[in-house]
């Protein structure tokens, strides 16, 4: 995409004319969910929010920082009501689009729901960015939306300095089918829907250092959906579900250890990882927000230090924009989510751990056979 660099129009958009290339990720800060508050700050913000007025309706609020909002409407439906955006993660504006408004719907999925409809969160830099691709980031949104068979029924549009995009997300599911993020037992095994390595591959592309392939890669899974969250919202033996995004792994089983009052443990070996991420972040490709990430919850981690060390840290606290499904379930369902997961175009779901009781914490180790 192009921009021309002098003339704009009475409405302050640019004309489109030059060969300049225009780079949507040069106009921000932080790029997909590794924009996010980190959660020891997000904790402070939120601690003296009061929930009194909630009514009993109100099934899933504010209290353990799950995926979305659910309200009851009547027995057999309840509401799901999230909202997600962020500044580009991409260069090209149709990816960016696609990006942004899977991970949105990723919330309802996360909840065992169904997306009905969506709204459009738009905010750009229009004196800087052509008209054409502040479109085309729409249409990406669009086509997923399309993917997902529910219409973009509305939205909100703003003039802000870095773009922004995403949208307002609304399902429904079975109240009995609702899944929280506190509902994970001792015993239960952990299963992780995609593989890691997400923020290492936007971290290797703002520098210029991501293959083609990798950037293929990486597209590939952030755009996505959990549908899987749908069928497994169905399962009895699945008791616990959310999505990983921008606090990394470590820090999504955190929240699933303190919302269920349980530890948990994971084998470091069985995590999946997409190919050549660690490469990246072995020559520098980690982000910001791993770092921020880990000074908020490390001191709800335990590391096997002798066979962990700064790499294997910073993937466990790995930003993963449109990250994938993390289910607590009983052992007799686990080959049963993992055939949901594969049904689905899932290849990398995997058995990462399991949970355990005591205080809320996360155990990493490498089994031997790593």
């Amino acid at each position: 995409m192009a921009r021309k660099k002098t003339k704009t129009t009475e409405l302050g958009a640019p004309e489109v004319a030059s060969t300049e290339p225009v780079r949507l990720t040069q106009f921000s800060h932080g790029g997909g969910c590794g924009c996010k508050i980190a959660p020891n700050v997000l904790e402070q913000i939120l601690a003296r929010t009061s929930s009194v007025l909630a009514p009993r309706e109100l099934l899933v609020g504010i209290e353990t920082s799950d995926d979305a909002a659910v309200y009851q409407l009547n027995d057999d439906q309840a509401l799901v009501a999230t909202t997600d955006f962020f500044m580009p993660i991409v260069d090209d504006p149709f990816d960016f689009g696609c990006i942004a408004a899977t991970n949105a719907l990723s919330d309802v999925y996360a909840m065992g729901g169904v997306p009905l409809l969506a709204l459009a969160v738009v905010g750009m830099p229009v004196n800087k960015l052509p008209l054409p691709t502040i479109k085309r980031i729409l249409e990406g949104g669009e086509s997923v939306c399309r993917k997902a068979r529910i219409p973009i029924a509305g939205g909100h549009t703003i003039d802000s300095v870095e773009p922004i995009y995403g949208l307002v997300a609304i399902g429904l599911v079975h109240p009995d089918n609702l899944k929280r993020n506190s509902g994970a037992r001792p015993g239960d095994k952990l299963i992780l829907g995609k593989a890691l390595g997400v923020g290492f591959f936007s971290a290797a592309l703002k520098k210029g250092l991501l293959s083609p392939h990798g950037y293929a890669s990486m597209i590939a899974s952030t755009t996505q959906l959990n549908t899987p969250g749908r069928a497994l919202g169905c399962l009895a033996g699945v008791h616990a579900m959310t999505d990983v995004t921008g606090f990394g792994l470590l820090g999504h089983l955190v929240e699933i250890c303190k919302a269920s009052s349980v530890s948990a443990v994971i084998d470091y070996t069985a995590l999946p990882v997409l190919p050549n991420a660690l490469e990246y972040a072995t020559n520098g490709c980690v982000t910001g927000a791993s770092g921020r990430n880990w000074a908020s919850y490390g001191e709800h981690v335990s590391l096997q230090k002798k066979d962990l060390g700064d790499l294997e840290r910073a993937l466990l606290t790995d930003p993963q924009t449109s990250g994938g499904l993390l289910i607590s379930c009983a052992p007799e369902v686990v080959t049963e989510v993992l055939a949901t997961f594969l049904q689905e175009g899932f290849d990398h779901a995997a058995v990462i751990g399991e949970i355990a009781a005591g205080k809320p914490q996360v155990s990493v180790v490498r089994s031997k056979a790593g």
